[in-house]
């Protein structure tokens, strides 16, 4: 691990910031990949895994994005909780816009309870369109930080961006997964079910990009861009992670695979980053 970060340390933060959201993108793929292993996924397994994801995102959301930002506010001579609550506020208020103006399928849901404007695509779209929505906070989070360390940043270590980056990753092996099994059950092709799958997370190294180039171009929005990407990551947990574990009766092992994953994630930031 030390030898990982150590090679980050080398390398151009931007392109660091690609390449960890590409890794996050191909560990997505990985898990759509299941599709080929398996005929479908029971429900068991499937909210457990959502559950993880949740808690990987809830703790990321502290540990790696509102702590920093807080202690940035105040070495840069901000209120210290100011930045941290507007960025938070900004991001939620960017994901409830998104919300409410891109049509979109939960995991889970039955067609007709799709969000958004009426439309008359399908639910397999919907659905693709709901992760992507759900992945785009996650590759800015990453990217931000990334900035921060271009930037010469003393709180955005290249520790904590890769460790950032391996959580997001651990989380988009079973994000992949719960896209892809749905759509095989939708009827979509095996093949088909695995494209979509992985296609849901390739804004992640379109969003890690913008996000690094972002604080480089006006390193005084840090403190907010991190607690923006804070803001959202825990607006998709409430909005949709939650609410997609809790449609069947398997909702005590989604809430101890919430807990895993906060675990893991917390676990990895206060001992790597």
């Amino acid at each position: 691990m030390k030898q990982l970060i150590d090679w980050f340390g080398t390398i151009d933060p931007v392109w660091g910031a690609l390449l960890a959201t590409t890794f996050t993108w191909l560990v997505t793929a990985a898990g759509a990949a299941v599709v080929f292993l398996f005929k479908d996924l029971s429900r068991r397994w499937l909210d457990g895994m959502l559950g993880f994801t949740g808690g990987v995102m809830i703790a990321a959301s502290y540990w790696s994005l509102l702590a920093p930002s807080i202690e940035m506010s105040a070495r840069m001579g901000m209120i210290e909780w100011l930045p941290p609550a507007v960025g938070f506020a900004a991001g939620a208020l960017f994901l409830f816009v998104l919300d409410k103006y891109v049509p979109h399928l939960h995991i889970n849901f039955d067609p007709g309870a799709s969000e958004g404007p009426k439309t008359e695509w399908r639910s397999t779209t919907l659905l693709i369109l709901a992760i992507t929505l759900h992945n785009i906070p996650e590759g800015l989070a990453v990217g931000v930080l990334f900035g921060g360390v271009a930037a010469g940043i003393p709180e955005a270590t290249i520790a904590g961006a890769v460790t950032l980056a391996i959580g997001i990753g651990l989380q988009n092996f079973p994000e992949g997964i719960a896209v892809s099994m749905p759509l095989r059950r939708l009827g979509v092709s095996r093949r088909r079910s695995f494209f979509y799958g992985q296609l849901s997370a390739i804004v992640e190294p379109v969003a890690g990009v913008i996000g690094a180039l972002a604080v480089l171009w006006m390193q005084p929005i840090l403190p907010y861009a991190l607690a923006f990407a804070a803001g959202a990551m825990i607006y998709v947990v409430i909005e949709e992670v939650v609410p997609e574990t809790q449609q069947d009766k398997h909702t005590d092992i989604a809430t101890l695979g919430f807990i895993g994953g906060f675990i893991v994630m917390m676990v990895l930031d206060v001992a790597l980053g």
